[in-house]
């Protein structure tokens, strides 16, 4: 075995379908049965949409159920202030697309699944490291018919920010903190209700409304371990600022029956000082959990497997050995984008959410138009659509046998 790889999210997908395409062979492990899991990040943002084009898949991606936003902008209690407008960003795609993960994941690994060196292992939790003296050589996982060992020449640690294979490889991230928790739900979207995405803010609270066509997706930002507090209040503590935030919801508020109809992310801002041992890399939220300011973690998430990719399809497909020197490549390249977009999301949560979430600070000052204002706008969309350093699919591909 070539490579295996932990976690079927955005960047273990991603990086196994590229690798495979490149003639790698590979395994993918993800520990649930389907990819049906509610409130994850679903904004593909022109970066991704890019990647998609550059290996054939944009338009079997944009056959799925999908809202595009060219904008966003911030509703605050004296009136709406536009932030950015995606129109103008370079290339193909100035939109993002709100798109259910689990039909971007169905799509990847089910195009990977086109390649006879790929294999998929669903229900397989990755739970250990095989070592031999300081190097990686596979990973042990469990299944519904027991424990298992599968050795690899690379073994990529994809899991997510809790993730196992990390704590096994001894690497400890960065915590940053952040000042709040979400809460996500939905409620159902009427005709007349707002069309793009926005931010509300006012004193003391603070809310996401996401067009997903024919329901808002909501998120309703509480402080940093709030949840125990508010949930001790009643639902009425949850439905009367969102009646009283989004007027347009006020007759649906009551539909919130109870917070087991809520979904509640805790908040992590972290990142690995060292992202690789001698035959492990970890890629993703295992390397960089991101705050869901910008919504931009599918996003970091995919260039992480793109770079990966381009740098491991070579020597993986030759049968060589990959060096430390090859991994630390890899995060060479990928840690200045997570730096500065890390630090752009704390300045977010230090000068803005925490902030609002304060009442005793109001709300603050915003200019009506930010997306008037020339530079400004060009910053902020090609942060926003591109990120920091947007990777391209260099990774060679062969057609599936």
């Amino acid at each position: 075995m070539s490579c295996v790889i932990a976690g079927g999210g955005p960047a273990g997908a991603v990086l196994a379908l590229l690798l495979a395409r490149a003639g790698v062979e590979v395994t993918l492990l993800e520990k649930h049965a389907d990819f049906l899991r509610d409130f994850r990040g679903d904004t593909i943002h022109p970066s991704t949409l890019q990647v998609l084009d550059e290996i054939g898949l944009v338009g079997e991606f944009l056959k799925l159920p999908h809202h595009k936003a060219h904008g966003f902008g911030i509703v605050t209690d004296d009136g709406e202030v536009r932030v950015t407008d995606l129109r103008g960003l370079p290339g193909d795609y100035d939109y993002i697309a709100f798109v259910p993960q689990w039909d971007f994941l169905t799509l990847i690994t089910s195009t990977a699944q086109r390649h006879p060196n790929f294999r998929l292992l669903m229900s397989a939790e990755a739970t250990g490291l095989i070592r031999e003296g300081d190097t990686v050589r596979g990973v042990r996982y469990r299944d519904g018919s027991g424990e298992h060992e599968l050795r690899a020449e690379l073994t990529v640690g994809a899991d997510g920010r809790d993730s196992t294979l990390r704590a096994a490889a001894r690497l400890v991230p960065r915590e940053f903190g952040a000042p709040m928790d979400v809460l996500w739900f939905r409620l159902p979207r009427q005709e007349g209700d707002p069309e793009q995405p926005f931010l509300r803010l006012s004193s003391g609270h603070l809310m996401v409304a996401i067009n997903r066509e024919t329901y808002w997706q909501l998120a309703f930002v509480i402080p940093k371990g709030g949840f125990d507090r508010l949930a001790g209040q009643g639902i009425e503590a949850l439905r009367e600022p969102v009646a009283r935030l989004l007027p347009f919801l006020r007759d649906r508020a009551g539909l919130i029956e109870s917070y087991d109809d809520v979904s509640m992310l805790t908040v992590v801002l972290n990142r690995l000082r060292r992202w690789h041992r001698p035959g492990f890399l970890a890629i993703g939220d295992a390397s960089h959990a991101m705050s869901p300011v910008f919504g931009v973690g599918i996003n970091l998430a995919v260039q992480d497997a793109v770079a990966a990719a381009n740098l491991l399809a070579g020597p993986l497909q030759a049968g060589m050995h990959v060096s430390e020197q090859v991994l630390h490549r890899i995060q060479r390249r990928r840690m200045p984008p997570t730096v500065v977009t890390q630090a752009a999301q704390r300045f977010v949560q230090n000068r803005l959410i925490g902030p609002a979430l304060d009442s005793r600070q109001g709300t603050p000052r915003l200019p009506r138009d930010l997306a008037r204002v020339p530079l400004i706008n060009r910053v902020t969309r090609r942060f926003i659509g591109l990120g920091v350093r947007p990777e391209h699919v260099t990774a060679p591909a062969r057609e599936p046998t």
